[in-house]
């Protein structure tokens, strides 16, 4: 839709790609779903799920053995994220560092992302 050819739309790091292999494993699912939903405070809220084999139109991001699928109406909004994993004191999870957010509330839990014709019209400049 707007991935660029040759350019892998999201981008995994070792630590990310750790912990997706291992829950992939411990779970026996093909891999970790990425989507996106209306809530928060912000508007927009990040989904993970496990799934057993793609679905029409999902992208699928491999790495070193870690499978992420990303459904096609969130393709646009997570182009260019940095999906890692961190290990805190507090809390361990997955952190997206994404480009096209323009606000975030303040439990890091909801985002805003640029408008649909501003992202369009950038994905359109880059191909």
């Amino acid at each position: 839709m707007f991935a660029i050819p040759g350019q892998s739309p999201v981008t995994i790091t070792a630590s990310a790609v750790k912990q997706i292999r291992k829950l992939m494993e411990r779970d026996a699912r093909f891999g970790l779903k990425i989507g996106l939903k209306k809530g928060g405070c912000a508007g927009m809220e990040y989904t993970m799920d496990y799934v057993d084999a793609p679905e029409a139109n999902d992208e699928v991001v491999e790495k070193d053995g870690a499978r992420v699928l990303i459904a096609p109406m969130a393709q646009m909004f997570l182009f260019g994220t940095e999906i890692d994993y961190e290990t805190a004191l507090l809390e361990s999870g997955f952190k997206f560092r994404n480009p096209n957010v323009t606000d975030a509330c303040g439990c890091g839990e909801s985002i805003k992302f640029k408008d649909i014709d501003e992202l369009a019209a950038e994905r359109g400049a880059q191909s």
